[in-house]
């Protein structure tokens, strides 16, 4: 085929604008990102041959190859892995799949340095070589092909590119970067060791850079040893020497990898710029053997909630790569958890219909949950600490460890505590274990801080349940009517705010021995709390209230079940509640606006017949829209809306007017 120019798709060269006039802070990631995809591309090879050792053709030592041309300017990158067949380096180059240049336009900020972490983590980290170059080109040719089926990629980094078929001779893939002026600092050996120290020590594959040594210049007079020299300088040997420890991170025992190696491996697999909040590694031993070496990240990533995004681990079997987002091998409820499992018991050509129903990885994903909840167990046990002198005079000492992990759980908790609800749901064995962990904001803390355990050590004498209360936003649950009668009695309420609690406590109805009641469900009977005089009072006052209650009843019947007089309530008219089996109105509404069908329920509207508003309904001629304006009222208090919000306009107009 001749050579032919094809143009990026629109959002490619969005990108290549963006990366070659704005991303220039920290120009050293893009060695980190094209060393990894040359590391990708092995594992590959490896994971096909397994099938087709023929791929391997004659070099069956996977390798990538780091080399610099001073004079021509150029720094190469070349790994003898899977390689690109013509179509795929026209659909890999040149276009990005699932609009992933999109996601990364909304995430700039305009710190730059920032934003130049960024482009590994959308997966367009091949793009990064423009940072330092002002044109590539590409040289590949895939495993399998006749040496005359490679290809050759160029592009200048702006809206087109021209794509060639060349021969070949080796199997893989060479990015030659063509460096502009503001980069030449990387065509030094000592700067490109440097980088790649910090970034790609713990690849796997030995990562090879041309020996240099010293030589001394030319006498400047041959016949006079005294009269000086040329300058001298490095010169390549034409040796090749492996630069990197070559031996993957997690098979090296723990005393010999810092936390700066485990850090930097974490970004490598995870694309994210930060460092971690905290990680595992172990040696699993007994029936089923396995490493695990598991992340939990300081950030959820842009796409936590994206349903159609893979999540899980890195798999390996011996060492050798298998697949990334092993789903299989660790929960749901725990996909921002990032990392590598070695299993030496799955068989190397597992796939994912085995990984589904094998018993070793049921093992490898009870054990490896159980390490994340252990994990952030300890995170939480050392989330404070009371180092006050206690009544002895002695003040408890913190050790750095303990002192590093304050305040982390919180931090995590900020970012991922809403998608660890949904294990109430998915893990019944960790049931327990996950209600520990679980924080929430409360009448007496607006910080998402108060553990179930919290909250019972704080319980009144006489309690009997952990109350709660669901809402969309703290403002609405904090001001909710119902929280009334507990207010006056300074009874804690935990009031709840993600939209995944209404569905995660339909799983959990104890903690500890102590029922957990919703104050918005249900009669409330806060039992011991409740003082003989007060049921009195209450109990007159229900059937004083008789005869309007059966107006209201009949007044309010297409939207209300019944119509009771409220023990809750203290400042306003009338709240609503539900059945204590039925589907509560927030739940209801989530549904709706999902595009789900929401069982037609109606709600119980309580009525406080202390209240200037409901003594007026007694004999007033306008009984049926104040009892209608009681209901709608009572609905937007809620953060719901009235069925009619013409009707109740024209209502409460009415009655002002």
């Amino acid at each position: 085929m001749s050579k032919q120019t094809l143009s990026f798709q629109a959002e490619v060269a969005q990108l290549l604008h963006l990366v070659t006039h704005s991303l220039y802070s920290n120009q050293e990631i893009f060695l980190r990102e094209l060393i990894s995809n040359a590391s990708d591309a092995c594992d590959k090879l490896r994971f096909e041959a397994l099938d087709k050792p023929a791929l391997y053709e004659d070099a069956p030592n996977l390798e990538v190859r780091v080399t610099f041309d001073k004079a021509a300017k150029t720094l190469t990158i070349t790994d003898n892995g899977i390689g690109m067949s013509q179509q795929e380096a026209i659909d890999h180059l040149g276009t990005i799949a699932k609009s992933g240049t999109k996601d990364f336009m909304g995430k700039l900020s305009g710190d730059q340095k920032a934003d130049a972490q960024l482009i590994g983590q959308f997966g367009v980290g091949f793009y990064s070589g423009f940072i330092v170059a002002d044109k590539i080109t590409v040289e590949s040719r895939r495993a399998g092909l006749k040496a005359d089926e490679g290809v050759r990629w160029i592009s200048g980094g702006t809206g087109d590119f021209e794509v060639e078929t060349i021969t070949r001779a080796q199997r893989g893939t060479s990015i030659i970067l063509h460096l502009r002026d503001d980069a030449e600092e990387y065509l030094n050996a000592w700067k490109l060791k440097q980088v790649i120290a910090k970034y790609s020590d713990h690849i796997s594959l030995p990562i090879l850079m041309e020996k240099e040594e010293w030589k001394d210049g030319e006498l400047i007079n041959p016949n006079d040893e005294n009269g000086g020299r040329q300058p001298g300088g490095m010169f390549k040997t034409g040796e090749w020497e492996t630069i990197n420890k070559a031996s993957a991170l997690w098979t090296r025992p723990k005393k010999d990898i810092t936390d700066e190696q485990y850090a930097e491996f974490y970004k490598t697999i995870s694309h994210d710029h930060e460092a971690p909040l905290t990680w595992a590694h172990n040696r699993v031993e007994g029936n089923t053997e396995y490493t695990q070496l598991l992340y939990i990240p300081a950030k959820a990533p842009f796409d936590l909630w994206n349903r159609d995004k893979k999540a899980g681990v890195k798999l390996y079997v011996k060492r050798v790569f298998i697949m990334d987002d092993a789903e299989a091998l660790m929960p749901t409820y725990l996909r921002f958890v990032k990392g590598v499992i070695d299993s030496a018991d799955l068989p190397l050509n597992v796939s994912r219909e085995l990984l589904q129903e094998s018993r070793d990885v049921r093992s490898i994903r009870e054990g490896s949950t159980k390490r994340v909840l252990s994990m952030l167990e300890d995170l939480a046990k050392h989330d404070k600490h009371d180092t006050a002198a206690g009544a002895d005079g002695v003040t408890d000492v913190v050790d750095a460890d303990d002192k590093a992990k304050e305040g982390k759980y919180t931090a995590f908790y900020a970012e991922f505590g809403a998608v660890l609800k949904e294990g109430l749901g998915e893990d019944f064995g960790n049931r327990e274990r996950l209600a520990k962990l679980l924080r929430f904001a409360s009448t007496t803390s607006d910080a998402v801080t108060v553990g179930f355990a919290d909250y019972k050590a704080r319980m009144k004498e006489g309690q009997e349940a952990i109350y709660y209360i669901t809402a969309d936003t703290l403002a609405a649950a904090k001001n909710s009517p119902q929280l009334e009668v507990f207010k006056k009695k300074g009874i804690e309420v935990l009031l709840m705010t993600d939209r995944v609690d209404e569905w995660a406590l339909n799983y959990l109805h104890e903690f500890d021995g102590t029922p957990l009641q919703s104050v918005a469900k249900g009669a409330v009977d806060l039992g011991k709390l409740q003082d003989e005089a007060e049921k009195k009072a209450a109990e007159e006052a229900a059937e004083a209230f008789k005869p309007v209650l059966a107006k209201l009843k009949e007044a309010l019947k297409d939207k209300a079940e019944d119509v009771r007089v409220t023990t809750r309530l203290v400042d306003s008219p009338a709240c609503l509640v539900v059945q204590d089996d039925g589907m509560s109105t927030q739940l209801a509404r989530m549904l709706k606006q999902a595009g789900q069908q929401a069982p037609e329920t109606k709600p119980v509207l309580e009525v406080n017949a202390e209240h200037a508003l409901v003594k007026k309904l007694d004999g007033s001629v306008h009984f049926h829209d104040l009892a209608h304006i009681l209901f709608d009222q009572a609905l937007l208090a809620e953060g719901g809306l009235p069925e009619d919000p013409a009707a109740y306009v024209k209502r409460v107009n009415a009655l002002l007017a």
